[in-house]
């Protein structure tokens, strides 16, 4: 969690002022020692040499023991990390699985609440702070616990979730909703208690590298319950790449899935509760009412943060600024597996993402660094926005290019650089965002002060997303033909049923893209230039009046 990184950051810094004082002490009685003895001058050099070497030298073993000592510590936490991003992967194939079972899009916007709990984590991220069993460890009182029930819904997910998904009245969108929105929260409460036990588990010379587990065991659990399940559940991506007797199913099938990784997770979660115990040297009941205590200020800290001017304008923006690219965001996907785009091919195409979206940030980081980020932000925006109908083009050119094989190999190239340029813009506008956080924060609540912001932001792309795939439905026309009398509009089984069909003569979809990219470029021309404008405000602005 942020607050806590911000606290291994300071606490970092301040180790390495006093290392840096002790070796300029060193060298300073080398330098008084030179001026006093009476000892030739080549001497005191070739002395001062030996000890300046001896001292690098004791410095590079002191760290480099440690790194192999806290390496099973590390594995540990990228194990974890591993485990969160499991069911978040599986919620987001789990949208591409409906939309081949011709689901509507207003089950698809009920099904995208599944994925607010990360952007709400940090409503109750104080409580995982602060209540716990001193005995049984401060993170382990919720790590433990979560894991299992994430176990436990995988297993009862493994023996209903066909029957949720193939029931004669279509998939069961509410329920399959429920159970993945609880997945996702709980993989949230692991994520906040495993971001807090990073801090105790790792030294401080080595607490850099809970970042690097988190964003690599969480990349990989996603890429494993998404990318990987995919395509081995396609029965066409096997029978193509890796069998030599075709079968009508695939490799692996949900149920399969599930019950696995729901046994790796019961399994696993036992053994770190009996085998590995916490390094938390603030143990015992009796802090449990100091940490409560801390919960209640940090929620009156919150709401002091967005009472204050300049942070409730910059929150009003964050919340309307992704308007413009929620239906190319969160639509266009599931537009082209409904032209027939298999979905495993789709979820293929993000891996040669994967080095791009490592390199884009180093590179962004470079012009993002001065006192105005947000002005890279403002430059990509209606970049983002071009890219959004070249997005509606791409999926109204995609019938077209469909063959009895599937889709030439350089329509798949055209698709890869569409996500491509899109993920320059997207990553231009975040990183230039995540940059102002940093900069505009109060020092002293930085990481509450983040947090909050960064939760402000998330919200801001999942709010249009769910009204996006809302809107799709009633903004699409269509016309019933070959049964006279009767309208789509009122009742599609009656059409059907008359003997007509159900013709799509505007598909709602390019409506949302064009009202969208409108959109969003009123918001760029009146409301991007009052964003710029607030990189102009004082520090003594956005600092908290609590602190003042």
């Amino acid at each position: 969690m942020e607050p806590s990184d911000l606290t291994t950051r300071r606490n970092g810094r301040q180790r390495r002022v006093p290392g840096a004082s002790i070796l300029s002490e060193h060298i300073g009685s080398m330098d008084r020692g030179e001026t006093s003895s009476p000892e030739p001058e080549m001497e005191e050099e070739a002395d001062s040499l030996i000890r300046s070497s001896d001292t690098e030298n004791r410095r590079r073993h002191r760290v480099r023991p440690g790194i192999r000592g806290e390496l099973g510590n590390i594995l540990l936490l990228l194990f974890l990390y591993v485990l969160q991003g499991i069911p978040l992967g599986l919620a987001g194939s789990i949208p591409l699985i409906l939309q081949s079972k011709s689901v509507s899009y207003k089950d698809q916007a009920f099904f995208s609440f599944v994925f607010w709990p990360f952007s709400l984590k940090l409503f109750w991220a104080p409580l995982v702070d602060a209540l716990y069993f001193g005995r049984f460890g401060r993170r382990k009182s919720w790590l433990v616990p979560t894991q299992y029930l994430l176990g436990l819904f995988m297993l009862y997910l493994s023996t209903t979730v066909t029957s949720l998904l193939q029931s004669e009245e279509g998939p069961k969108v509410v329920t399959l909703t429920a159970v993945f929105f609880m997945l996702a929260f709980l993989a949230a409460t692991q994520d906040i208690a495993v971001d807090g036990w990073a801090l105790t588990m790792l030294s401080r010379e080595n607490v850099g590298y809970a970042s690097t587990c988190n964003s690599v065991g969480q990349t990989a659990g996603y890429f494993l319950g998404n990318v990987l399940f995919l395509a081995l559940e396609s029965a066409e991506f096997c029978n193509k790449y890796l069998r030599i007797v075709p079968k009508d199913t695939g490799i692996v099938t949900l149920p399969d899935f599930l019950f696995f990784w729901g046994v790796i997770f019961l399994v696993s979660t036992t053994l770190v509760a009996i085998l590995k115990r916490e390094n938390d040297h603030s143990r015992g009941r009796s802090n449990v009412p100091v940490e409560t205590q801390g919960v209640t200020e940090t929620y009156k800290l919150l709401f002091s943060i967005v009472k204050m001017p300049t942070v409730f304008t910059f929150c009003s923006l964050l919340l309307t600024a992704k308007i413009g690219f929620s239906a190319a965001d969160a639509v266009t996907g599931l537009k082209l597996v409904e032209a027939g785009v298999p979905k495993e091919q789709l979820a293929l195409l993000a891996v040669p993402m994967v080095p791009l979206q490592i390199l884009l940030p180093v590179i962004i980081s470079r012009y993002t660094a001065g006192p105005r980020p947000l002005d890279v932000f403002y430059k990509a925006f209606p970049f983002r926005l071009l890219i959004g109908l070249e997005y509606a083009l791409l999926v109204w050119w995609t019938p077209n290019l469909k063959q009895e094989g599937g889709f030439p190999l350089y329509y798949y190239a055209i698709v890869l650089l569409s996500y491509a340029l899109h993920q320059v813009a997207l990553y231009s506008m975040y990183v230039a965002c995540m940059a102002f956080h940093a900069k505009v924060s109060d020092p002293l609540i930085g990481g509450t002060y983040m947090t909050l912001l960064n939760t402000v932001t998330n919200l801001g792309g999942n709010w249009p997303s769910t009204v996006a795939l809302w809107m799709v439905d009633p903004l699409t026309s269509k016309e019933c033909h070959g049964a006279v009398g009767q309208s789509c509009s009122s009742s599609l089984e009656l059409c059907v049923k008359e003997g007509g069909v159900c013709v799509t003569t505007m598909d709602g979809y390019y409506v949302e893209s064009v009202v969208c990219v409108v959109i969003g470029l009123l918001w760029w021309v009146w409301l991007g230039k009052r964003m710029r404008r607030l990189q102009e405000q004082s520090s003594s602005a956005w600092r908290c009046r609590v602190n003042q």
